[in-house]
């Protein structure tokens, strides 16, 4: 199935790579024997039962996967019966008259998350008609294929969210039930992020206990797979151990050049990187290895597994949600970010379906001498002369002068930033930006964008009104000094050690904390799941209370959950080590 991208698939199996350099495709091991790779391989498996159910998540190559079904079934003279189960499916017609209320009509970028399920997607009448033939083999497949309900042999075939999105840009998938319809890939992302991804998660939930065999599908013709029992544990033990996600990376309008130079195993061949998804979960994966092979599946399976055991307190409250995230902004040598707001939680709730809301960070990583910050609005703030010249810049594409209205601060490194909902902000050109957030990450206000284009050569979407509509008039003049500037301040100390607290905004439910040590330090989770990145130094040992042990090199993002208790980190390089660890705030549980 063709892609779109630079980007390298997860390999099949594990390369050796500088010991002392950023990991592209990191792994948590399972042991021996427990990931099997190939089509053939798979189905020696399953071949004895009667009936297969291949069910899988959108994207998924099923024209593939069939084929070599049938080819290794008359290689073994077995006689079969195949149901897509698409054909079952609602007309296309009815299935986008159904979620048409989420899709938020001539919206170029917002939805609703839906409250559908696969069932509805699904002609009752029709399955009911569905009989199987008991003097052969029978296989049901393709995405739902469970809601015939009728038992079998459950392999699940999975998709990382990006591959997913590199088949979308080429034009090689469509969006579930929607055979034969011409959208651009801007349409069919927020189709799947409203509709597509809401429902094919909730279906992985509700199998996940039956799965007999998972099967990561991303690489053509060279699938890994691994029994749902393998699988299941595996999920448990990392759930009490530490994870890392497979990071990815996309080039943007405004990107820059600093994690190319400083990450050279990613391809040279794109015009810059904007964003590093280090942990954004709803879009991340997970790989497993296995003697040497890669499995990778996507995040949402871990939480379903085990999400108490991850989040621990928070759990309550976020459920199934992976709470933060980290990512990278990279504008060196790059432009300043659109200037933009996110919405308040009641507008995420009701207008987006989300459960809480956008509030950021700006960690600054790096940067250069002369970079800034846009934080916070002047303190002679007229909202109505603001509109006025806004709209004048979309309408006239004249330029704005954005500091009459927004104040512009100096970049200073491993300073915190903070932008709760509704503050005007952006970065500006040279800075390196650990983007220290609530999970929700695509609720973006843009006003007003500089007056360029996208790499394809296209205007950006301007959401002036729903700006408008969330806007903080009171951040301004000093009080954006007092409030949205952290003030580190030391809390604890050792010897050749100090604890500092970066404190939040008081609308952020998470906290930021960073240890500063030049040998080791222990850390204790107290019921929280802690995120971290090592923001100075050139590699540290994480060592947890059960006996997980990996190894983490500078700018790299890993996460240690609740259930592990405790654990060391133990710095193995020349100089200072400096980790930066968010959890969610106690009182946020």
């Amino acid at each position: 199935m063709n892609r779109l991208s630079h980007q390298p698939m997860v390999p099949v199996h594990e390369t050796d790579q500088p010991s002392n350099s950023y990991t592209l495709f990191p792994s948590f091991d399972l042991g021996s024997s427990r990931i099997g790779q190939g089509y053939d391989s798979l189905f020696d498996q399953i071949n004895a039962g009667q009936v297969l159910i291949m069910d899988g998540y959108v994207g998924v190559d099923w024209q593939e996967i069939s084929t070599a079904l049938k080819q290794y079934l008359t290689k073994q003279n077995l006689a079969f019966e195949l149901i897509d189960i698409t054909d079952f499916y609602q007309p296309t017609s009815a299935i986008l008259d159904m979620i048409a209320p989420d899709l938020g009509g001539d919206d170029p970028v917002f939805g609703k998350k839906t409250q559908r399920c696969m069932a509805d997607y699904m002609d009752g009448k029709k399955l009911e008609t569905l009989t199987l033939p008991s003097d052969q083999i029978r296989v049901i497949y393709g995405c739902g294929a469970s809601q015939t309900g009728i038992e079998g042999t459950l392999v699940y075939f999975d998709l990382p969210k990006n591959e997913l999105q590199y088949r979308m840009r080429a034009g090689s998938i469509q969006n579930l039930g929607c055979s034969g319809q011409e959208k651009n890939a801007k349409q069919m992302y927020k189709h799947f992020f409203f509709v597509d991804w809401v429902i094919c998660n909730k279906e992985k939930k509700t199998l996940l206990p039956t799965v007999d065999y998972i099967v990561d599908q991303q690489r053509p013709g060279q699938p890994t797979w691994m029994k749902g029992d393998d699988f299941r544990q595996g999920l448990e033990v990392m759930s009490q151990s530490y994870f890392r996600v497979r990071p990815w990376f996309e080039p943007g309008v405004w990107g820059g050049q600093w994690l190319r130079e400083h990450i050279p195993e990613l391809p040279q061949n794109e015009p810059n990187y904007a964003w590093s998804f280090e942990m954004i979960v709803p879009e991340n994966g997970l790989i497993f290895s296995s003697d040497g092979l890669l499995l990778e599946v996507s995040f949402d399976w871990l939480m379903y597994q085990a999400g108490e055991n991850v989040l621990g307190k928070a759990y309550h409250r976020f459920g199934d949600d992976f709470p933060i995230r980290f990512d990278f902004l990279d504008t060196f040598d790059g432009g300043n970010l659109s200037l933009q707001c996110h919405p308040t939680d009641e507008y995420a709730r009701v207008h987006f379906g989300e459960k809480f809301t956008q509030d950021e960070t700006y960690y600054i990583l790096d940067n250069r001498s002369g970079a800034s910050v846009y934080l916070g609005f002047q303190e002679g703030i007229e909202p109505e002369n603001f509109r006025k010249e806004l709209e004048k810049s979309i309408h006239e594409k004249s330029v704005l002068e954005v500091e009459r209205f927004v104040q512009k601060f100096p970049s200073e490194k491993h300073g915190l930033y903070l932008i709760p909902n509704g503050t005007v902000h952006c970065s500006g050109v040279d800075n390196l930006v650990l983007e220290i957030s609530a999970t929700p990450y695509i609720y973006t206000f843009k006003m007003y964008d500089w007056q360029r284009l996208d790499l394809n050569g296209e205007p950006r979407p301007l959401n002036v009104e729903r700006a408008f509509d969330n806007l903080d008039f009171e951040r301004k003049g000093d009080e954006v000094k007092r409030t949205l500037i952290s003030h580190p301040e030391v809390i604890e100390s050792g010897s050749d050690w100090q604890l500092v607290e970066l404190p939040t905004h008081e609308q952020h439910f998470y906290k930021i904390v960073r240890y500063e040590f030049d040998t080791e330090i222990s850390v204790t989770t107290h019921g929280q799941c802690h995120l971290l990145m090592l923001v100075e130094g050139e590699s540290i040992s994480l060592t947890t209370e059960n006996d997980g042990h990996a190894k983490f090199h500078y700018a790299e993002t890993f996460a240690v959950p609740a259930a592990a208790n405790s654990y060391k980190l133990t710095n193995q390089g020349s100089s200072r080590a400096m980790v930066v660890v968010s959890y969610v705030k106690d009182s946020a549980c």
